[in-house]
């Protein structure tokens, strides 16, 4: 017969492991995120038991089991590598009518441990009679649907409200966060950038209403006060709002406007962060923006207005003379007049700059030359925005993992 779930609130209750080992290790946190209170009786812990014990989250008796242990317990679990204790752990258990779980024996034991998962207010538990290894699987397949919204949660009676700035990163719709999928899932409207990840909106329910706030340069483009206006009275009308954005809300992305508005209208605002494509993109092209020994910070500047502009805020003279790496965002139409001013600054003409198309799509494409020529380079091989420029040595870090890889091909 199958085993009839239950859940458990084992809050303030004492719950008796026996065994300190790796069993142990994995179900000790689960039992403590449910607040029981939990003893462990074991000679010798794991090094992360050991922590939990240092920090005061559960009891340990540095001992061998002993009949008597499950007095006043609730639950027990018998976690050790040897049959004999846990079928005396699951005798006296038995005789005082305590549930217990034998991790030894599935058919001897009382009771089966599930493989759980939480997501939200949801938890998700599985028994596949018995196999572990099965039921950990479908609660994975589960949770995993839960969390990227396969499984409808616009029905959830809990909706958030309210207007969600969701990052969607840097292009590839795979490295949205889980967060960011989860409550897209659950819109009722979304208003998306030309940079977010355009793959996740063919996924949207039918009945979302999807709103255009592309920018394209020089090109059509959504006023921002009008993208503040549609966020507030969408909101007002009770609809959950999805502000959908390329790369990270914050990070050039104009969505501390959009929070102030909201919060000016009274709107709630939930922020989800999202990898931004001033890091992620070079990671995407083999360059990491910091390298020991040959930078240690990195500097992400927005070229929206040439240098010599009188609206730029960029101290270009001490970033010229840093040594860190420089990430330009927005800068390619201004990348002559970019390499023209860090050369007068002081940037050796020699200075390796990757200029990234794309990054992290599968139409990536990239351009490598010394600063002195890298505008000509560009403009000869036809690179068109959404791009990302990298002026620093980290360059030929990525060149020579290039290399390496290249000399280990049979």
């Amino acid at each position: 017969m199958g085993p009839y779930l239950l859940g458990l609130r084992l809050s303030g209750r004492r719950v008796l492991v026996v065994g300190g080992g790796r069993v142990a290790q994995r179900r000790v946190p689960a039992l403590l995120e449910a607040g029981a209170a939990v003893t462990v009786v074991s000679p010798v812990v794991t090094p992360a038991l050991d922590d939990l014990i240092a920090m005061g989250r559960l009891t340990w008796q540095a001992r061998p089991y002993e009949v008597g242990d499950c007095d006043g317990a609730w639950l027990v679990q018998a976690c050790t590598d040897d049959r004999a204790v846990n079928t005396a752990v699951a005798a006296e258990a038995e005789a005082k009518r305590i549930w217990c779980v034998r991790a030894d024996d599935k058919d001897a034991s009382a009771a089966w441990t599930p493989a759980s998962g939480r997501v939200d207010e949801i938890t998700v538990a599985v028994t596949a009679g018995g196999d572990p290894r099965r039921a950990a699987g479908i609660r994975d397949a589960v949770v995993g649907a839960l969390r990227d919204g396969t499984v409808d949660a616009r029905r959830n009676r809990t909706k958030p409200v309210g207007v969600a700035l969701i990052g969607g990163g840097p292009g590839d719709p795979g490295l949205i966060t889980v967060r960011g999928r989860q409550l897209l899932a659950q819109a009722d409207v979304v208003v998306a950038d030309r940079l977010a990840p355009r793959a996740l909106l063919d996924e949207l329910a039918p009945d979302v209403e999807l709103i255009d706030a592309a920018k394209v340069p020089y090109g059509r483009s959504l006023p921002q006060e009008t993208i503040n206006e549609v966020l507030v009275d969408r909101a007002r009308q009770g609809k959950f709002v999805v502000r959908l954005k390329g790369g990270d809300p914050f990070v050039f992305g104009r969505g501390g406007e959009e929070m102030i508005a909201c919060a000016r209208a009274g709107i709630p605002v939930l922020v989800v962060p999202g990898i931004t494509s001033a890091v992620a993109v070079p990671a995407a092209a083999g360059v990491p923006v910091t390298h020991r020994g040959i930078s240690q910070e990195f500097h992400v500047i927005s070229v929206h207005v040439a240098p010599d502009d009188p609206k730029s805020t960029v101290d270009w003279p001490s970033v010229a003379r840093s040594q860190g790496t420089l990430v330009l965002m927005m800068g390619l139409e201004r990348l002559p007049k970019v390499a023209e001013t860090l050369l007068r600054d002081g940037r050796s003409p020699e200075t390796p700059v990757m200029v990234v198309q794309d990054g992290t799509l599968p139409t990536q494409r990239a351009v490598i030359a010394p600063l002195s020529t890298v505008a000509d380079r560009v403009s000869a091989a036809g690179i068109r925005p959404p791009a990302i420029v990298i002026v620093g040595d980290v360059v030929r870090v990525g060149q020579e993992v290039e290399m390496v890889r290249a000399e280990r091909l049979p």
